[in-house]
């Protein structure tokens, strides 16, 4: 090993190896430091219940990570990753049995809206479908990194993703289609009626219908280990166990990248108060079950999909959302739920299965939602309690200490609100520097945002190799 290495990366999570692999693959030689025992910071499966039964504490689909260019430019399935594709993406169930319902046809999913909304809906989707990849591309790309693949794409998803969710719906004129489209635009963690919400909605409808809404077979740690794998394969070095607390704790490196919050960043490389006016948001009561069968779902659709939504209405999707968000404990929760051992046998023991839940609740909080949320189960799956082995809950202090990019509970790093929104984490022509000429920020406080996709962690990595080349 050299005596002064390449860049330092800070963490492990997909974006830390992601910005890893991409500085590797160039020549530069590269190591990672990780304070857990294990890679995968947001993207990890561990037994938290029962033996046999592999969950994931935070994320469970990627309907971003299958179309990641990224992860798309990687070999990863060489190494290890297989994506499995439930029959349908996401159900939306509602108290009389029916359901909306995204699957990679579109036509199917609109005629589950109804008649009156499946005109609206294939319309509204209709300019962007055949066009995945450069619109990934383009909507995940960082704001200064040139013109878009696709200019007059870009730009129209642009005004259609600006406004708020709120008005995407009044395209609509049944219930069905409206919380549909507020339960997509609930996965920023903010009210329905914020700035970009529709853009969060259209993107996961679209994901849906071009690329799905997949697990990793084995659970979401088979994406960190590939990309650890193919890091040592391109000659990076990952050390695991090992907490930074000082700059001067890590080996002299010409770059340093933090895959951390920027609090963590700042305090870490002695930066002060560079990120003080950077906002955390709403955290999650999250449950894990282990199961003794498949969840007893009344809609039909919803025992057939991986991603199951439980509102139904948008009215009562925003309620959550705004409790949450302005300090209220929870009474009817929004939930969102995974139940990957529908399509992965491997994730239980023969017969039972795993299943995943979070609820939105305030940063910081400290209740048991344990009963609102079985509570909201149970309305739409009669009988689920009767099925339950174990179960593992984490409220936001569990949920930091699992992850210390989530500050506060926040697993998406960063409070999807105002100007915020669209600036990450502050104004900047190159969001991933920092005030130290040496360091930088590649986690989900950077552009394009949260999400297992590794695209910050590449954006990040494309700063660094730019910078190493002109000095």
């Amino acid at each position: 090993m050299p005596s002064m290495l390449d860049a330092v990366v800070v963490g492990a999570g997909p974006n830390g190896l992601t910005a890893a692999v991409e500085l590797a693959r160039r020549g530069f030689a590269v190591e990672v430091f990780e304070a857990r025992e294990t890679v995968g910071g947001g993207a990890r499966t561990e037994e938290l219940t029962l033996p046999g039964f592999r969950h994931d504490p935070c994320s469970a689909v990627h309907p971003l990570g299958i179309g990641s260019p990224a992860f798309d430019a990687m070999p990863l399935a060489r190494h290890g990753l297989e994506w499995l594709q439930p029959e349908l993406a996401l159900a939306h169930p509602f108290p009389d049995g029916s359901a909306a319902a995204l699957t990679r046809s579109v036509g199917e999913s609109a005629m589950m809206l109804g008649p009156q909304d499946a005109g609206a809906y294939r319309r509204t989707v209709a300019p962007y479908l055949g066009h995945w990849d450069t619109l990934a591309e383009d909507f995940l790309r960082t704001p200064w990194d040139g013109l878009p693949r696709d200019p007059y794409r870009w730009t129209r998803f642009g005004l259609d993703a600006l406004p708020p969710a709120t008005l995407l719906a009044r395209r609509f004129r049944g219930a069905k289609a409206r919380g549909l489209i507020a339960g997509l635009a609930a996965h920023a963690i903010a009210p329905v009626g914020g700035l970009a919400t529709s853009g969060i909605a259209l993107l996961f409808a679209l994901a849906a219908h071009e690329r799905g809404w997949p697990v990793p077979r084995g659970g979401s740690q088979a994406i960190s280990d590939a990309l650890a794998s193919y890091l040592r394969e391109q000659g990076g070095t990952v050390r695991t166990d090992t907490e930074v607390r000082r700059l001067d704790e890590l080996p002299p490196a010409r770059a340093y990248i933090f895959d951390t919050s920027p609090t963590a960043l700042a305090r870490i490389a002695g930066l002060g108060g560079a990120y003080r006016g950077y906002r955390y948001g709403a955290s999650c009561f999250k449950i894990d079950y282990a199961l003794s069968g498949p969840v007893p779902w009344t809609a039909e659709e919803a025992r057939r999909a991986g991603t199951v939504h439980i509102g139904p209405t948008a009215g009562e999707i925003d309620r959550a959302l705004r409790a949450a968000v302005d300090g209220r404990d929870p009474a009817v929760p929004f939930l969102i739920t995974a139940q990957p051992s529908l399509v992965d046998p491997s994730r239980a023991p023969e017969g039972r299965h795993v299943f995943w839940v979070y609820g939105h609740v305030p940063a910081g909080w400290e209740g048991d939602a344990t009963e609102v949320i079985e509570r909201q189960l149970e309305r739409f799956a009669p009988g689920f309690r009767d099925l339950v082995l174990a179960r593992a809950t984490a409220g936001p202090p569990q949920l930091a200490a699992r992850n210390a990019n989530y500050v506060g509970g926040d697993i998406a790093t960063g409070a999807f609100a105002g100007l915020q929104t669209v600036i990450r984490p502050r104004l900047a022509r190159v969001p991933y520097a920092t005030a130290h000429p040496a360091v930088f920020l590649c986690s989900s406080a950077t552009p394009p945002g949260p999400g297992v996709h590794g695209m910050s962690g590449h954006h990040a990595a494309k700063a660094v190799w730019r910078r190493l080349r002109a000095a």
